[in-house]
Order: C-alpha cells, then structure tokens, then sequence
C-alpha cells in the first residue's frame, strides 16, 4: 500500500506593503479551507485586529517562554516587535492532510527553510518599486520613520527573491490567490 502523500507547508513571504494579507483574506474567502496559521506577536493591536485572529497578541515574557520552550516554528524581530509561529498547530494540520499557509517576512521563511526543507516557499512580489512605495505610504498608519524602516527592509527583501521556489506579481488579488490555490493543490 502506498505513503499517503502528506501535504506540503506553503509559505507566502515578500516585502512589507506588497499585499500578503489582501491576498491571503481573499483567498480564504474563496477557499477557508485552507489553514492560515496565527502568528504570535510583541506588537500592539491595530484597530480593528482581534487576538486569536489575526494574532496572539503577547507579552514580552510570553513571548520568551515561547522561544525557550522550542514552541515556534520560526520567530524574528521586525520594526521593534516579534513575531512567531506556532509549531504545534502548523504540525497538527500537516499531519491531518490539511493544507497550510504561511504569511511570514524574509527571515522567517528561511527559518522555516531550515526547520521543513520540504515547505514551498512563495514571493509575492509588487508589480513594481513605485507601487510598492505607494501602497505604504499610503497606508497613513505609521510614521515616516517606520515607513523608512519598512522601505529599507523591503530592498533587502526584494533581493531575496531567487532563494524562493515560485514568484508571484501581485498585478491582481484574485489572480495571485487563484495562483496560489493552484500551487497549494486546493483548487
């Protein structure tokens, strides 16, 4: 009798402001069967964002604990804050048949690189710089100095973009999320 064939850990990473989450909102609309994992975070709430939902929101303690105790799959700091994913659940899911998705930054998914070999790890990248920049300035929910960090660090992000398996131009929400779909095997 034949391995059943566990599905693989996707992972969608790419600058900050190229639209990770419009994407991944999208597609769980379409498809909420797909699994997006929570990560657990330092940062404040922004309005509207519910703990448990779009995060654990943390305490610095927690957040030790959580390193210490080998508890996350991968963890960075970016912009003054941390954030994590949760090991168990992400192995849980995988182990169940379920398709699961990660929304990480550059340094997280190299991380998970490390930890699962076997996940696929997908760039999302903007249709252009210009747009990019757009798109976080025109946020208007930080500082300049924030958008300036955020700026900086999506140059580097960019230039990561052959260590990933697939790219894809976010020219279209429901294009990149049907896209996505099709490399996840959901559709």
């Amino acid at each position: 009798m034949a391995a059943e064939v566990r599905p693989r850990l996707t992972v969608l990473s790419g600058p900050s402001g190229v639209g990770k989450s419009t994407v991944v909102a999208h597609m769980r609309k379409v498809h909420p069967e797909v699994w997006l994992s929570v990560s657990a975070t330092t940062r404040k709430p922004r309005p509207g964002e519910r703990n448990g939902v779009h995060y654990f929101f943390v305490t610095d303690e927690e957040f030790d604990k959580l390193v210490a105790n080998g508890e996350l799959l991968e963890w960075a700091e970016f912009a003054g804050n941390r954030y994590g994913t949760p090991r168990a659940a992400v192995v849980e899911r995988l182990d169940r048949g379920e398709p699961v998705l990660l929304e990480i930054d550059l340094q997280g998914a190299r991380l998970v690189r490390e930890s699962m070999p076997e996940a696929q790890l997908v760039f999302l990248a903007p249709p252009s710089w210009e747009e990019l920049v757009r798109r976080l300035t025109g946020r208007g929910t930080e500082s300049p100095e924030v958008i300036e960090r955020r700026l900086a660090a999506a140059r580097i992000e960019l230039a990561a973009e052959a260590e990933f398996d697939t790219t894809l131009v976010n020219t279209s929400v429901e294009d990149v999320a049907r896209e996505l779909l099709a490399l996840m095997a959901v559709v």
